[in-house]
């Protein structure tokens, strides 16, 4: 039995005939819904923004032919559930993040983030233009989806604390919401990793059962209300420099698609990517603003603490090593982001330090 065959018939267990039932397109005069279940409940500034760009987009650019029946966290499956629902064929389409994915395949964590990775642009240069796109593909074949990066959260910080972190001492045993490769190295450090859905973050920070949480960036946080919650807001992290989202497609059902409709669905991801990075950053500088009048106090890891997360951080890449495809997949993008970096720093990073000194930014 091949892969996907199994995927079909044994991947959730009692799935069966509902699977089948929820899988197959709804038909009216020619056009039909897909069901695309997310990782977010509705409304979750910049990742279920992403999700809605994209549905909206696809059916006006194929001009109602298809129309996406978004469906939120909780709503069909769970947050964490969406591969499984595509792959299986009990949803037709996911938005969310691949990281949350790495026990499918670790390669995924490339995807969206990875300790001390890619910046956002860095991520795109490698996607687009230096085999990441074919690598998506690799890995989706395994699991029989088609996959696109779908939106992008840009830098994300730090994190919300309930307490300042003065050392690497200060993360033993500390409480603190990480997902991905980057949870995973910030649990070599000594802190307990918790993969809590981002629709449940509030409610985990109020009631103490963590101790502090990493999520999007100032405007998303803001929105998630976690300034009501944490004192300390540390605004530079090492987990996320240019978090993708992605949208993934059961293979069936994209096949299913004529090439006109496929192309649309390529290029409204595209689109949904450069839009949604616009949509973060233009946010973001107001609402620290608001942030740091509101009384939360920004903070900057310690150099002990950057250098904790440097250590942990190879040791979570390189565990992995041992599975070809994953290796393939962080060569690929380490060669892809040493060649954009070179460019960057000396002509960018420059610029925008001489830029900052005269304008008095």
């Amino acid at each position: 039995m091949d892969r996907r065959s199994f995927i079909r018939t044994g991947a959730i267990g009692g799935a069966g005939a509902a699977a089948s039932a929820l899988a197959a397109p709804a038909y009216a005069q020619g056009n039909r819904t897909l069901t695309m279940v997310t990782s977010v409940p509705d409304g979750f500034a910049v990742f279920d923004d992403a999700a809605v760009y994209l549905a909206n987009a696809i059916t006006e650019m194929t001009d109602g032919q298809i129309t996406i029946d978004k469906r939120p966290a909780g709503s069909l499956v769970g947050a964490f559930e969406v591969f499984d629902a595509v792959s299986s064929g009990q949803a037709d389409m996911y938005h969310s993040a691949d990281y949350y994915f790495i026990n499918q395949h670790p390669g995924y964590a490339y995807f969206t983030a990875v300790p001390f990775g890619g910046t956002a642009q860095e991520v795109m240069n490698w996607y687009m233009h230096d085999g990441g796109r074919d690598l998506h593909d690799e890995l989706g074949q395994i699991f029989g989806i088609k996959s696109f990066l779908a939106g992008n959260t840009g830098m994300q910080p730090g994190g919300w604390f309930n307490k300042e972190i003065n050392s690497a001492e200060d993360l033993q045993g500390l409480k603190f919401r990480m997902p991905g490769l980057g949870g995973q190295a910030l649990g070599l450090t000594g802190a307990s990793v918790q993969n809590v859905p981002g629709g449940e973050i509030y409610q985990a920070l109020s009631s103490g059962a963590i101790d502090g949480a990493e999520w999007i960036g100032p405007f998303a946080d803001e929105r998630l209300g976690l300034q009501e919650v944490c004192e300390f807001y540390y605004t530079s992290g090492f987990h996320e420099p240019g978090s993708a989202l992605s949208a993934a497609m059961n293979l069936d059902v994209w096949e299913s698609l004529t090439p006109a409709q496929q192309a649309i669905v390529e290029q409204a991801s595209v689109a949904t990517h450069s839009w949604n990075l616009a949509q973060s950053y233009a946010n973001n500088g107001a609402a620290l603003d608001r942030l740091q009048q509101g009384g939360t106090k920004l903070m900057t890891f310690p150099d002990d603490v950057w250098e904790a997360f440097g250590t942990a951080s190879s040791q979570a890449l390189d565990d992995y090593m041992d599975d070809e495809l994953y290796a393939q997949i962080r060569e690929s993008f380490e060669a892809s982001m040493r060649k954009s970096s070179r460019w960057q720093t000396v002509a960018e990073d420059a610029y925008r330090q001489q830029r900052d000194r005269i304008l008095g930014m």
